[in-house]
């Protein structure tokens, strides 16, 4: 019992260690990713916490097996922080959905919404902005003369992606009332045309 009350203060106090952290880094240093940069942090954390196994009384209560357990507890615990936290929070049109109708009083017509994401979304997140800095620190893209190109990481991504998306998501999904396959295959009704392709830079090749 005493070692199970001690791994719960230990990981309340690694908590508490990567809010800290986490507060520090977004108030006084910059961010390329906010998924990347809280990884980083809940890591930064997980070493600080892990300083209380230098001393006598931990390390005399803890075995070495244990003390494993309780960083691998650590990173976990960083990693659905940083996911189910910032992440979501920065990346969710759903908690957008919510903000804007509060911000417009509490009520939105329902055939707005399409005017709303074009025109309002888009800029007021810098949404291309964020996701094609995202992408660039990811190394899936490249951007030469100001044509977007797949890095071959990012075209094995791709690849990945689409397959899993027509074999691994629901085929009848609820989409306002209806069940439909229609996101398994997005692609499905887009144009064959269309004039805004470029060829990938020599330098890329």
């Amino acid at each position: 019992m005493k070692k199970t009350l001690l791994g719960v203060g230990l990981t309340a106090l690694y908590i508490i260690i990567l809010f800290i952290v986490y507060w520090f880094h977004i108030n006084f240093f910059t961010v390329n990713v906010v998924l990347y940069s809280t990884i980083f942090d809940a890591v930064i954390a997980v070493l600080l916490t892990g300083l209380v196994f230098f001393l006598p009384k931990v390390r005399a209560r803890l075995t070495s097996f244990e003390q494993l357990q309780l960083v691998i507890i650590w990173v976990l615990t960083g990693y659905i922080y940083a996911i189910s936290g910032p992440t979501v929070i920065d990346r969710s049109l759903s908690f957008y959905i919510l903000e804007k109708i509060q911000q417009r009083g509490g009520g939105i017509e329902q055939s707005a919404f399409e005017s709303v994401f074009t025109n309002e979304y888009m800029p007021e997140h810098r949404l291309v902005d964020v996701r094609l800095t995202e992408q660039l620190e990811s190394g899936t893209i490249g951007i030469i003369d100001g044509c977007v190109f797949l890095t071959p990481r990012g075209d094995r991504l791709a690849t990945f992606g689409r397959f899993f998306r027509q074999n691994f998501l629901p085929k009848r999904r609820l989409l306002m009332g209806e069940y439909s396959d229609d996101l398994t295959n997005p692609f499905r009704h887009s144009a064959s045309v269309v004039d805004y392709q470029c060829s990938i830079p020599e330098q890329a090749k």
